[in-house]
Formats: structure tokens, C-alpha cells, sequence
């Protein structure tokens, strides 16, 4: 099922473990990653280890159940997370689950964060939803990103931190990038005193460009969903976050 070979995709895993290390998304032995190698088989990162320092022995795989196959270390505590997202969408190979920062802080804070202020907003991570709190690593906790699943590419987990996911890990990872840059724009922009939106006709052509970037077409281009999220975020006089 992947593209990759087992041991390309476990060196994938170190080098993208290493990034999240680096851009402080995951400190300590926070964060978790996997590929799915096969119907039956993820590989995926094992439970309290820094991300920043593996090697590609530290990894395990994991069947659908998530019982171990592979490895000396036991799984991450969260893979429930990522076989719900694999069950849920058979276009997902890989999978990111970290805590940056900024994306981090709209969920401490219950705030949805906006749509129609930034183009590669618009074209990379459309909508961006908000999952409920629910006790890492339990049954509950997987299935809150469920509704989501097959409708968008990244997604917030309250107080918690943020999940994201693709076709291959690079491109999980750019989400997880881009998600939290954009993030951290909002917070500067409204620093400021005001978030300007783009026109309705703007972010519409913008939702049109997706497909040249290989994007799955966003729900809210046939108007069957509002346009902008959270639309008083950033306003002038507005309340609170």
C-alpha cells in the first residue's frame, strides 16, 4: 500500500520526528507518527521517546486493532487516533499528531480558528475543524476526529493539541507547518487591532485553485456551507478571542 519501502518509510519517520523536535511542536516524548504500510500493518512511533532522537529500530508496527507485530518498544498510546483516521479515509498513508504551539493555543482556548484570510490557508488547509476533549488515547478520544475524517486534512483536538493527515508523511507534515504558521498570523494580526477577511469572490477563487494542487474539492465552494468561520474573529470592539 505505501509507495515506500519499509525501511525508507522508518527513516521517513526519524526525519520528520526530527522536525517536529526542532520547530518545538513536539517536546519531550510528546507527538506520535505512522505510515501505513499495507491494509493490515502501520508503521508507527513507539511510546515515550523524544522525536527528535530515533532510530529507525525505536519504531514498531502495529495491525488495525492496533496490537504490536513489530518492535521492541511498546506502540504510542495514541495510535487509536491513527487507525481511526486510516479506517475512515483509505486515501491516508501517514499520519502526524503533535503539539504546535499557536494551532495548540486555539484549542486551549475553545476558538475556532477562521477561514478567508489567507490564500495558502484557503488552498492547503480549507476549514480546519475542532475536535472535543476527550482523555488521550482512549476509544473516545480516537472517534472525535471521526466526523472529520474524509473532509478535511488537518484538525484541532481541544486542549490537547493537533492531528493531521495525508497520502504521504512529508505532505501530513506540511499541514501540521502550515497550520500552525497560520496560526501564529492570526494571533499577530489581531495583536494589531483588527483581521481583515477577503471578499466572498476572492476566497472563491482561491477554493477554485485547489484542484491544481491536487486538493480535494472544498464543501464550501457549492455555497452548502458558510464561507468564512468565525467571522467575528479579529473585528474591531470584538469580545474575547
Amino acid at each position: 500500500m505505501s509507495a515506500l519501502t519499509e525501511d525508507a518509510a522508518r527513516a521517513l519517520i526519524c526525519e520528520i520526528g526530527r522536525r517536529l523536535y526542532a520547530r518545538g511542536f513536539a517536546s519531550g516524548n510528546d507527538g506520535n507518527l505512522s505510515i501505513r504500510l499495507s491494509p493490515d500493518a502501520v508503521l508507527c512511533t513507539p511510546t515515550l521517546i523524544c522525536k527528535g532522537f530515533m532510530s529507525p529500530a525505536d519504531l514498531c508496527t502495529v495491525d488495525m486493532n492496533g496490537r504490536r507485530l513489530s518492535g521492541d518498544r511498546p506502540r504510542t498510546s495514541e495510535i487509536l487516533l491513527h487507525l481511526e483516521i486510516y479506517r475512515g479515509d483509505p486515501q491516508t498513508r501517514a499520519v502526524v499528531h503533535c503539539h504546535p504551539p499557536h494551532a495548540t493555543a486555539f484549542g486551549i482556548a475553545r476558538v475556532d480558528i477562521p477561514t478567508g484570510v489567507l490564500p495558502e490557508g484557503e488552498v492547503f488547509l480549507g476549514v480546519v475543524p475542532r475536535a472535543a476533549y476527550e482523555t488521550p488515547g482512549s476509544e473516545a478520544f480516537a472517534a472525535s476526529v471521526r466526523p472529520f475524517v474524509g473532509q478535511a486534512t488537518a484538525c484541532v483536538l481541544s486542549n490537547h493539541g493537533t492531528v493531521s493527515w495525508a497520502a504521504d508523511l512529508e505532505r501530513a507534515y506540511w499541514y501540521t507547518e502550515m497550520l500552525d504558521s497560520y496560526c501564529r498570523m492570526l494571533m499577530l494580526a489581531r495583536l494589531l487591532g483588527h483581521v481583515e477577511r477577503l471578499p466572498e469572490d476572492k476566497v472563491r477563487e482561491l477554493l477554485a485553485l485547489r484542484a491544481a494542487f491536487g486538493m480535494a474539492a472544498d464543501p464550501r465552494a457549492d455555497g452548502s456551507t458558510p464561507l468564512y468561520v468565525n467571522p467575528g474573529f479579529g473585528k474591531p470592539g470584538a469580545p474575547g478571542p
